[in-house]
């Protein structure tokens, strides 16, 4: 699950804005006064949402604040609305002050949801090959095609069964398949 970094330039509000996430289930990190502790907060962790005031402690705008943190992060920005300027541009979430617990809750879970939506998306897409890593999948599937009379698929899918069956990449089986063959 995605950890919630709160920074807020004074520790008190930090607080109580972690704790009321805590109560209501989230994963919290230390809370943050500075635009510094919030990005070495999330270069330790894997993605998350940042919730931050307008300006930090150390003088960081918002807007800063997002070009400097990590890209698997995303931006929740409460504040009053003459302040939104960047916000539309960039992609950045915005909530007016004041914020009611309720508001504040459901816009953390739908930006939650469409982490969780993102993470899936890239998952299920096929990783792409580099053309190193094609070309020894190509040599392989020629081989078997010459040494065994397969057609492409034949031989493609003869590399992709060996692959799921040792647990291993396509391009490991195939680097394999080939050694297999030289050294007959």
């Amino acid at each position: 699950m995605s950890t919630l970094i709160v920074a807020f330039p004074k520790l008190e509000e930090a607080k109580t804005v972690r704790n009321l996430l805590i109560h209501r289930g989230f994963d919290v990190a230390v809370p943050c006064t500075s635009g510094a502790q919030a990005i070495n907060q999330a270069d330790t962790l894997s993605d998350g949402i940042i919730i931050c005031g307008y300006k930090l402690s150390d003088n960081m705008v918002y807007t800063e604040l997002y070009e400097y943190k990590p890209k698997s992060f995303e931006m929740l920005l409460v504040a009053s609305q003459n302040r939104w300027e960047d916000c539309q541009d960039n992609g950045i979430v915005c909530a007016a002050m004041p914020i009611k617990v309720n508001d504040l809750v459901s816009t953390i879970e739908m930006m939650l949801q469409a982490q969780i939506r993102r993470r899936r998306k890239l998952r299920s897409q096929p990783r792409k090959r580099s053309p190193e890593e094609q070309k020894i999948i190509d040599d392989a599937k020629h081989l078997l095609m010459e040494r065994n009379n397969m057609s492409e698929q034949e031989a493609f899918r003869y590399i992709q069964k060996c692959s799921m069956d040792s647990g291993n990449t396509m391009v490991e089986s195939a680097t394999m398949v080939m050694g297999i063959y030289q050294d007959v």
